[in-house]
């Protein structure tokens, strides 16, 4: 149960980063569903480092941590991702 989360999670991460960005990223949804993933394991990671991964009530810090961290990672990767594929044509 804890990977279904997970993904759910990422996934809604995901799309709220996608949203903040401003411009169009490029990168089909499964990835920034891993982007989501990758930026709610490095927001719990500075919300430990910052001492408010534990709060009573709703970790409303943790989740901002979280928030800036999936848009920080879905705006790198999806520049990483254009430099990739975004040359590429189709066959």
């Amino acid at each position: 149960m804890g990977w279904l989360w997970a993904i759910i999670v990422g996934f809604v991460l995901g799309l709220i980063a996608k949203a903040i960005i401003p411009g169009k990223q490029h990168s089909p949804l499964w990835l920034i569903t891993i982007f989501g993933i990758l930026g709610a394991v490095a927001g719990n990671a500075l919300a430990r480092a910052a001492g408010v991964d534990a709060t009573s009530g709703i970790d409303w810090w943790r989740h901002v941590f979280q928030v800036i961290a999936a848009v920080i990672i879905v705006s790198v990767g999806d520049r990483l991702y254009m430099a990739v594929r975004g040359n590429r044509r189709r066959a």
